[in-house]
């Protein structure tokens, strides 16, 4: 059978990693229908909606009597997301004035084989059903207009909190939608950078979705394009968009990892788990192996990628084996200079950070999380497969290895 990370969107991984037949929720007024034959499940995870707390209602208030916004001047354009690891059709620097960039995410829930070797799974809760959710490109002023669908069937009430948005708990407060139901929100795009958008539906909700796969990054690039520290222009050849993602996932008396019939149904078991502050698995785009083998990511000799690191709930460490970071910004905010020649690079968790690199030389490139025993043991690496002409000043074998003379 054809395995897919992301059914009906780009075909990726060896593994069988989103096997699932479910649309789930994102984040406040979403509706659809499902993309696959639903399987027996439990009852929706979702109460009656409640009146919004006072401060929500105050913004509310807030927004219906404030003067509207004047887009006369604005483009609408249309942004096809697709499945990570790769990037939407973009410009690196903006021609024309801002523009209102339409997009739309549905919210999937996916059974997701986390390691194949183990059998490890878990129903994870996606955004247009990957992990990670899309990534989204626009420019410093430009309007993002997000339509968000909740699927008739999903299992729970969803939303999603924009960290390069202001206001309204970064949409969350505006956004929460049931299953059935879908809503716009249009926010600004004023600070250039890359960073986190996540799902945030209140309590431990909140932790119970981050750490089942629902997040994603936003990049606001500066409209004239990346800058090195003097200002000179900066471009890449194309995007790796690398999503970390811990798992926390039950186990029984024996060790072995459970099983759930749906979404939700490991509510109470994750709680636990989640408490102990030791995930199962650290993994790069919703899987064990998912960057790796057939399914590496992709360069040659001279090219440059801006690497995307996105890690929505814990500290990580990025580094390139055999390559380096030539600019970084470690924080992921453009309007910053960026720092020059990293090794190793720090995304705190909650935050997206970027790192450019020309690859020099052929070859196979591990990209790990430097805590090696996340990326040895608990799944946290990828693959960079270059192709190209070897330069030997750079490096030679000068001896093979042999038996020592003794």
């Amino acid at each position: 059978m054809t395995k897919f990370i992301n059914p009906g969107l780009v075909k990726t991984n060896r593994r069988n990693v989103l096997r699932g037949t479910m649309l789930a929720g994102a984040a406040a007024m979403a509706g659809g229908a499902a993309l696959a034959t639903p399987t027996p499940r439990s009852a929706p995870m979702i109460t009656p909606r409640k009146p919004a707390a006072k401060f929500i209602q105050a913004e509310a208030q807030a927004q219906a009597t404030a003067p509207s916004v004047d887009l006369s001047g604005y483009t609408r354009v249309t942004q096809e997301l697709v499945a990570p690891p790769f990037a939407p059709a973009h410009e690196q620097v903006a021609t024309g004035g801002p523009k209102i960039v339409e997009i739309t995410m549905e919210t999937q829930e996916r059974l997701l084989t986390v390691d194949e070797d183990t059998g490890a799974e878990i129903w994870a809760l996606t955004y247009n059903g990957s992990v990670p959710g899309p990534l989204i490109i626009v420019h410093e002023g430009d309007y993002v207009e997000l339509t968000l669908r909740n699927p008739v069937d999903s299992m729970m009430e969803h939303n999603i909190d924009f960290h390069a948005s202001t206001g309204a708990l970064g949409g969350g407060g505006l956004t929460h939608v049931f299953p059935g139901e879908e809503t716009v929100l249009r926010w600004k795009a004023i600070k250039p950078g890359v960073f986190t958008y996540h799902c945030a539906p209140g309590g431990a909700m909140i932790p119970y979705h981050v750490t089942h796969g629902m997040n994603g990054a936003v990049m606001v690039l500066p409209r004239d394009g990346l800058k090195d520290r003097a200002g000179n222009p900066l471009t890449y050849d194309s995007i790796a968009y690398v999503g970390e993602q811990d798992f926390y996932l039950p186990m029984d008396e024996n060790g072995d990892y459970k099983t759930y019939e749906a979404a939700g149904d490991d509510y109470s078991d994750s709680v636990d788990a989640m408490r102990t502050l030791t995930p199962t698995h650290s993994v790069f785009n919703g899987s064990v192996g998912a960057l790796t083998g057939e399914n590496a990511l992709r360069a040659k000799v001279g090219e440059t990628v801006l690497m995307i690191h996105n890690q929505a709930n814990r500290d990580s460490r990025p580094h390139l084996i055999g390559g380096h970071g030539d600019f970084v910004w470690e924080n992921g905010k453009f309007g910053n200079p960026p720092q020059t020649d990293m090794e190793t690079w720090f995304i705190r968790g909650g935050s997206a950070g970027a790192a450019i690199y020309t690859f020099k030389q052929p070859g196979v490139y591990a990209y790990v999380n430097h805590n090696l025993i996340e990326a040895a043991l608990l799944g946290a690496t990828g693959h960079f497969v270059v192709e190209g002409a070897w330069d030997n000043a750079l490096m030679e074998q000068v001896v093979a290895p042999k038996s020592m003379d003794i």
